[in-house]
């Protein structure tokens, strides 16, 4: 197949995989306004920090996606990574019954509400697997669709229920059946995705290792947010917060890229090239939307007030953060494309070393997001050259 044939495909993936993930992300975010509107700062507060537990749970969820792609490239059937799903949605479901009293306790909500938010991390394990399918098998415009289609589903429902007064366990059940149907429709699109060997048996341990490397992930691109809540004043931290904002967009807006070329990745004799083309075109975006977050952040006063002028002048820097953290992402998707997981001690380290930083030298929003920069960046450095070394050493010598 000639380069440029290559190229057009993997820009059109990007392009399709992009705008269904910003779809999901844009009706993720709109679910908090009616949320906090309708069920006041005690409700909403209850709704919002359920969903951070629904969060946690779901790592596997987006561990079994990667694991899954992965071994349909490498020929594995429909019904063979589906049992896979199967037992793994089982593990999560026990998991989500035997956490729920303990989670209901420690966040102080109902266990109604708690038990509606856990039980949809199994269902999102079921809908991974679809889209596991989809992506092993370069099928960009569907998986676009399953994609866009999750978000709003998970949304919707719950947006009805919340306008007619109810409260967040109905309105996170609601979301859970959501899910549900977006799994059973995606099916549908994946049944004809895939015409590999379907007895091979596939452990759950893959799903672990694969595990514990996204776990790495969120851990480092999420607890500076909750050391800032524990150090800095609440207005720092409030400040902390809205600078996060631009790094959750700079981490999430180039993620298509990853997805679109992880199956090329997982494939040994394409995977060195896969990754650096990954590789580069992260950093490309990254300094292409730090930027523009630069040349943007004037207009921070005028869209949210100047109680939040302080820290216009570091957004370029959260947004840097979120660069740093993309490449790093990147490079631990061919950690797992290649069974090399143990590139995640890299992340583990960085993590220890953040938080370390965090709760003993920082004490202003500066120093903050200045350990977090300088944290990421040479954790994406370092991953990123032992990934690329890693699948040179594994590429298969020509005869």
């Amino acid at each position: 197949m000639p380069r440029q044939t290559l190229t057009s495909s993997a820009v059109a993936g990007v392009t399709m995989v992009t705008a269904g993930s910003m779809i999901a992300n844009i009706a993720s975010y709109l679910l908090h306004l009616p949320a906090s509107r309708w069920l006041g700062p005690a409700g909403y507060g209850e709704f919002a920090s359920l969903l951070a537990a629904q969060l946690v749970l779901a790592v596997p969820a987006l561990a079994l996606q990667t694991v899954v792609a992965r071994e349909v490239v490498r020929g594995k059937g429909a019904h063979a990574v589906r049992l896979l799903g199967y037992r793994c949605a089982v593990i999560v479901a026990v998991a989500a019954m035997l956490l729920a009293p303990l989670v209901a306790w420690a966040l102080d909500t109902g266990m109604l509400a708690t038990f509606s938010a856990l039980i949809t991390a199994p269902v999102l394990v079921l809908l991974a697997t679809e889209q596991g399918l989809l992506q092993g098998a370069a099928r960009f415009g569907p998986l676009s669709v399953v994609l866009a289609a999750a978000g709003v589903a998970k949304v919707v429902p719950a947006v009805v229920v919340l306008a007619v007064g109810a409260g967040p366990g109905l309105a996170l059940a609601a979301s859970a059946v959501g899910t549900g149907l977006v799994a059973l429709c995606a099916r549908l699109f994946a049944d004809s995705a895939i015409t590999g060997e379907s007895s091979t048996r596939i452990g759950v341990a893959a799903v672990l290792k694969a595990s514990q490397v996204q776990l790495a992930l969120i851990a480092l691109s999420s607890m500076d947010l909750v050391i800032a809540r524990i150090v800095l004043s609440n207005d720092d931290a409030g400040l902390y917060a809205l600078g996060a904002v631009a790094t959750k967009a700079a981490f999430w807006l180039p993620q298509a890229v990853g997805v679109v070329l992880y199956p090329r990745m997982a494939n040994p004799a394409h995977s060195v090239q896969a990754i650096r083309s990954a590789l580069v075109v992260l950093v490309g975006l990254g300094a292409v939307l730090v930027a523009a977050v630069a040349v943007a952040a004037p207009l921070v006063p005028l869209l949210v007030g100047d109680a939040y002028r302080p820290v216009q002048s570091l957004l370029w820097l959260f947004a840097l953060h979120g660069a740093c953290l993309a490449v790093l992402q990147g490079a631990l998707l061919s950690a797992i494309a290649g069974e090399r997981t143990h590139l995640a001690v890299i992340a583990w380290i960085g993590f220890a070393v953040e938080m370390t930083g965090m709760l003993t030298l920082a004490s202003t929003i500066g120093q903050f997001i200045a350990v977090a920069v300088t944290v990421a960046s040479s954790t994406a450095l370092v991953a990123s050259v032992l990934a690329v070394r890693s699948a040179r050493r594994d590429a298969p010598r020509p005869i």
